[in-house]
This record gives structure tokens, C-alpha cells and sequence, in this order.
């Protein structure tokens, strides 16, 4: 006999996050428009893994694998051909901004066929293009795997991602990035657009520099003009120093997916009355075996019994006055809210106006 229970009553996690208004440089909370990183791909071959290549089914790795020894002057037939320990992969690349010819960068490889590892194997000389299909950087070098995988017979066992490597430093640029510092004119793109937190940036700018040098264009665009007579980097590197108070929406994310609740500091909700109840329900499953009388020609059987349990519990109108969110939540504590039911709280206390922050369902 098999007792099987299963309970509908499942915790979840509640994070708070208590907002505290402080000032933040320009540099941690906007970007300076062309100040970003590049990225660049490729398609290369890995050789030398242990026979956990791609296989016969992965015909584009053997023909890659002709094209280049052809290229070196061996010509093969790509039909005769049949490695294990060879690998098709792209690889990837992120530029840092203004990059120069002669830099190195990281560089990461992943399987695109049938491969079990890319444990132990050499990239190939690969060349990495732009968005604009222009060769910009170069790659090879010997892979690194943060993971393995083990077979036998009978068993497999595998951690982390072992089709997946990266080459430190393995790729260097063969030509600079088309960027023109030589401007009088820039704009400021905020991480977050808000419009209280661009006219601020705008006010710090124009108070420190004494002139109306800047402008906030929308809630995410602020643009400067560069000063006669300045450095372009010395004024650049001189703004994003700059300390500006920001100004954050109240906000609460849910993730129904994982039972993660996040409250803004800023939340607060208006008087409201809440009820909850639990409601917890149980299956069990407790299959018996019927057995006939001897000689009487029946058969034994399994016979099912499930037997199912609904526990509901009562709890009393707790009212919650004008809150912020650490009252919110110990008055959701005080009834004895589960993280479940604080989701459908917060979304009947939205509902019903009292709510007076904005609510993301991931």
C-alpha cells in the first residue's frame, strides 16, 4: 500500500526594498550617447575534443571542415569524411567603446550541432564581423568549459553547460571603431526614463558650468553643447561626475512564476479592509489489493482509493490604514497572509483604487 500527499499550500519569497532618496553621479544612471559596447559574431570550428563532436547528422560541420583544408591545399571529399572531434560553433564578442586595432577582448563559443563537449578543444582562426558584415576582429585559442559531461552505459551525468566555453583575451581587433570625438554637441540617454529625474540632470549641468548649456529634450534625452574652449573628454568626464537626486516610481513587481514579490519604498495605499483565507487542499492516494478466495477463477487486482481533504481556515476583516510598505506588510503578517495570498491582496487592494503604485505581473 502507497500513501501519496499533496498539498496546494506552497511558500513564496517576499522581498522588500526600502527606498532611501540619495544623490547618484550621471555616469551610474545615463549613458553618453555613443559611449556603448559593440558586438560582433562569427562562425568558426573547434578541433580537437575528445570524440564528442558534432556527428554524421551535422552536415554543415563536415563541409566547413573541407572548406578548410581545402583552403590550405587539401582536397577532400566531404561525403568521406567522418571526425568526432570536431565542433561547428559561433562565437561572440563585446567591443568596449572606442576600441582600437591591436586591443583583445573575451571571446565565447557555443555548439550550433550535435556536440556533447567542448571540453579540451582549439578554436580555429575565426574571423568576427560587425552588424555592417565588416571584419573587425579576429579569433582563436584554446577553450575553457565550466562544465563536463560523463557517459557510461548505463548512466550519464553532466554539470553546468559543457557546449558552452570561453577564450580569455581571444580575440584581437584589426581595426579601430568609427567614432568621431571631435563634437559640439551630445546627449545624455538616462537608464530609466523619467521626466523629474532628465529636468534635474538638465539644472545640474546648467548650475555647475553657469550657463544654459543643457536641455532635456524628452524623459530620457537630455543634450549638452560643449563649451568653446573645452576638452570634449575634460567636459565629458566632468559631467558624468556630477551628483543628481533621482526620483524613483513607486512600483510592485510580481513574479507569479517563482512567488517573488518586490515592494517599492515609495508604495503606500490608501485606508482598505482585508480578509484572507487559506485554503489548503490534500490528496492521498492509498491504492489497495484485491484478493479473490482461493480456486474461484478471479484475478487479483489493484484496486484505487483516493481520498481528498479541504481544509479552509476563518480569519476576521482586518482593516489597514494609509500605509507605507513595512506597514503594509506587517498588517498582511498580523492575519497571517502566505506570500500566495498577499499576490492576490496587492492585486484586489489595486483593484479597488487603494494602491497608489504601479503593478508589474511578470
Amino acid at each position: 500500500m502507497a500513501c501519496k500527499d499533496i498539498c496546494l499550500n506552497i511558500p513564496l519569497l517576499i522581498l522588500l526594498l526600502i527606498s532611501v532618496t540619495f544623490s547618484e553621479r550621471i555616469k551610474d544612471i545615463a549613458t553618453i550617447e555613443g559611449n556603448r559596447i559593440n558586438y560582433l559574431q562569427g562562425y568558426g570550428l573547434v578541433v580537437g575534443l575528445r570524440g564528442t563532436g558534432d556527428g554524421k547528422a551535422t552536415q554543415f560541420t563536415v563541409k566547413s571542415l573541407a572548406n578548410a583544408l581545402q583552403k590550405m591545399g587539401i582536397v577532400v571529399d566531404p561525403n568521406r569524411i567522418t571526425v568526432k572531434n570536431v565542433a561547428a560553433v559561433m562565437v561572440t564578442a563585446k567591443l568596449p567603446p572606442y576600441a582600437k586595432a591591436g586591443m583583445r577582448v573575451d571571446v565565447d563559443v557555443s555548439s550550433i550541432g550535435d556536440a556533447k563537449s567542448l571540453e579540451g578543444g582549439t578554436l580555429l582562426l575565426t574571423p568576427l564581423r560587425g552588424p555592417d558584415g565588416n571584419i573587425y576582429a579576429l579569433a582563436q585559442g584554446q577553450l575553457i568549459v565550466g562544465g563536463y559531461e560523463a557517459r557510461g552505459r548505463g548512466a550519464t551525468q553532466v554539470k553546468n553547460v559543457p557546449t558552452v566555453g570561453r577564450i580569455p583575451n581571444g580575440a584581437v581587433l584589426e581595426r579601430d571603431l568609427p567614432f568621431d570625438m571631435k563634437v559640439t554637441e551630445i546627449n545624455i540617454i538616462l537608464d530609466i526614463p523619467d521626466f523629474t529625474t532628465a529636468k534635474r540632470v538638465q539644472d545640474v549641468i546648467n548650475k555647475r558650468f553657469g550657463a544654459p548649456i543643457a536641455t532635456a529634450v524628452d524623459s530620457a534625452t537630455v543634450k549638452v553643447n560643449v563649451p568653446e574652449g573645452l576638452n570634449p573628454v575634460d567636459f565629458l568626464a566632468e559631467v558624468e561626475n556630477l551628483e543628481v537626486s533621482t526620483s524613483q516610481v513607486a512600483k510592485v513587481v510580481i513574479d507569479s512564476r517563482s512567488g517573488t514579490i518586490v515592494l517599492g519604498g515609495g508604495v503606500r495605499i490608501n485606508p482598505v479592509a482585508v480578509a484572507v483565507g487559506s485554503l489548503v487542499v490534500k490528496v492521498k492516494e492509498m491504492p489497495e489489493v484485491s484478493q479473490p478466495p482461493p480456486f474461484s477463477g478471479g484475478e487479483t487486482k489493484v484496486v484505487p482509493r483516493t481520498e481528498i481533504e479541504v481544509v479552509e481556515e476563518d480569519r476576521r476583516l482586518v482593516p489597514i490604514k494609509g500605509a507605507t510598505v513595512q506597514e503594509l506588510v506587517n498588517s498582511l503578517n498580523k492575519i497571517g497572509a502566505t506570500p500566495r495570498e498577499i499576490i492576490s491582496v496587492l492585486q484586489a487592494i489595486k483593484e479597488a483604487g487603494a494602491l497608489k503604485a504601479k503593478l508589474e505581473v511578470l
